[in-house]
């Protein structure tokens, strides 16, 4: 299978095709020609990846979901070092909301006392 075909059948772009790749996400056979070939099991880490990435995980924390796949797992996400993956990301979730719970506290005061000041000066 060619680049533009494991692209097309995972609903990605050649270019994140050949990021995957240069990140060592996929690892595809060389053909006597030189040409990169691709099978169906790269389509599905192609497929893993975008949705992990949708996540907002990075590429290099999808590593332990490929290494799941790769190990014949029929799931990425069944694997020990997967669920710490899930866990770290949740994290960094939770440390956002936080976060920005924390910005709208301080805006909402801000325009508490903005409005405030303004209905005192009318």
């Amino acid at each position: 299978m060619r680049i533009s075909d494991v692209a097309a059948e995972a609903g990605v772009t050649v270019k994140a095709v050949r990021y995957y790749e240069s990140q060592g996400l996929l690892k595809p056979r060389r053909e006597s020609n030189g040409y990169r070939a691709y099978d169906e099991d790269d389509v599905v880490v192609v497929r893993e990846v975008k949705a992990l990435l949708s996540l907002g995980l990075t590429a290099e924390q999808t590593y332990p979901f490929i290494e799941c796949l790769r190990a014949g797992n029929e799931r990425a996400d069944v694997c020990p070092a997967s669920l710490t993956a899930y866990r770290t990301r949740i994290a960094e979730v939770d440390q956002r909301i936080a976060e920005l719970s924390d910005l709208k506290a301080r805006l909402t005061d801000l325009l508490t006392d903005a409005e405030s000041w303004r209905t005192n000066q009318a």
